[in-house]
């Protein structure tokens, strides 16, 4: 892998708007942690990478869980006495609380209010709300909606199933040249909600296409997992494979307007957490790393201590620090195709450290080499290009004693790791370095 491929692989902005129209693709599914709307999913990401689906039947024991009944849903509504449908799950799938039991039955409004959930500070948005554990049902709805509801009966209406069947994940595993993985998880268990997290949904995918145009050493495997229940069955089932797990990355919330957020792994200065970091100094860009904590996405499960594998979270804005996560507002305009083709980037220039970190040893370690005679200072471009090349050769040069990697030299040298990079491989190139 080199920076060659990551620029053909991110082609300017195309990049962006076609993983935009993936999310435009996969907006209307009705997705849970189980059921078809998992399975509709998996089959629109295999229209872009090749991903092996995995069933994993309900009842499964994994680890101190088990894998819950399958959720389906057909219809559901709420309906006037005249037949009109004033809360109808065909306009919205965020309209039902995801894995309400089935109910057909007629009720007041003072009844069913106990089963309504609204935003009274978001009177225009409709909230999604999940009782995957414990059975119970209930309608998601606007406010304003509510407000408007007449004080009489209502048809209750929600065509549902709960039965034996399956939990579904997909998985993508591209070989290298080592058996040492590089682990990207995201979860896809959300309905109608585009940050979190059609976008990373499409970022992983789009990661993984790239990958498969280039060589690179280490080997990727990419889940696409319902949240918290996925991970933990994924590693119930591989448990000894997790041995070989070398680097990871959760993707999630990663295409909306704010700065990059990264969160450590459990370990704190992982491989991945100090590569993050590195090239977040170096983006020009704002962004925020922040320390692990025991909640948030499947990092927590990767994570535990059984396992403490170094995972770290990718994110922009955190979940729960923009009004519009986990509401109707999650929506195809709240997303950037320019957010997601600079995830993309960012994604990619962690992956080429991660390839290309080496540690160096000098082969003239007794004062500097001439480095003029071999023509590596008429290789400059411009002048202030110039003198940062011709320092990345001399640290370089002087920290090549076998116990500074190239990533060492770079934050030592306050450098792009890919300056850092580039001056080595000259080196190397004119046989100075080993």
């Amino acid at each position: 892998m080199d920076m060659t491929e990551i620029q053909h692989a991110l082609n300017a902005s195309e990049q962006g708007s076609a993983m935009y129209r993936m999310i435009e693709e996969l907006y209307p599914i009705c997705r849970s942690i189980t059921g078809n709307g998992v399975r509709q999913t998996l089959h629109g990401i295999q229209q872009y990478i090749p991903v092996e689906v995995h069933e994993v039947p309900s009842g499964t024991q994994v680890f101190d869980w088990r894998v819950p009944l399958e959720w389906n849903i057909r219809d559901a509504y709420i309906a006037a006495q005249d037949g009109t449908r004033v809360v109808d799950f065909r306009r919205c799938n965020l309209h039902v609380m995801s894995y309400s039991v089935p109910i057909k039955s007629r009720m007041s409004l003072k009844d069913l209010q106990a089963h309504l959930h609204t935003l009274p500070d978001r009177p225009e948005w409709i909230p999604y709300r999940t009782s995957y554990y414990k059975d119970n049902w209930g309608f998601c709805l606007s406010h304003n909606q509510l407000k408007q509801l007449p004080d009489t009966d209502y048809e209750v209406y929600i065509d549902s199933s709960l039965e034996s069947g399956h939990l579904t994940y997909g998985e993508c595993f591209l070989p290298g040249e080592s058996a040492e993985e590089v682990l990207i998880s995201t979860h896809i268990c959300h309905p109608s909600l585009c940050n979190d997290n059609l976008s990373g949904i499409a970022v992983s995918a789009f990661l993984c296409r790239a990958l498969q145009n280039m060589q690179h050493k280490l080997s990727y495997r990419f889940l696409f997992i319902p949240g918290t229940i996925g991970s933990i069955t994924w590693l119930a089932m591989n448990q000894e494979h997790t041995n070989w797990i070398r680097h990871g990355l959760v993707l999630t919330g990663v295409g909306d307007a704010g700065a990059i957020t990264y969160k450590r792994s459990r370990r704190g200065e992982a491989k991945v957490d100090l590569v993050t970091t590195h090239v977040l100094q170096y983006s020009n860009e704002p962004y925020k790393i922040i320390d692990f904590f025991p909640y948030g996405y499947d990092e927590r499960q990767y994570c535990s201590p059984g396992f403490n594998l170094p995972v770290g979270c990718l994110m922009r804005t955190p979940h729960g620090e923009y009004s519009e996560y986990h509401t109707s507002a999650d929506d195809l305009e709240f997303v950037r195709s320019g957010s997601l083709h600079n995830t993309l980037s960012l994604c990619l220039k962690i992956l080429f450290v991660l390839e290309n970190d080496r540690i160096p040893i000098s082969l003239n370690p007794y004062c500097e080499p001439q480095l003029g005679k071999r023509g590596l200072y008429r290789a400059v471009a411009g002048q202030k290009e110039g003198a940062l090349q011709e320092m990345a050769l001399l640290w370089v040069m002087n920290l090549a004693d076998g116990r500074h990697s190239l990533l060492d030299i770079a934050n030592k040298a306050r450098m792009p790791f890919d300056v850092v990079h580039t001056a080595a491989k000259a080196l190397s190139d004119h046989g100075l370095l080993n």
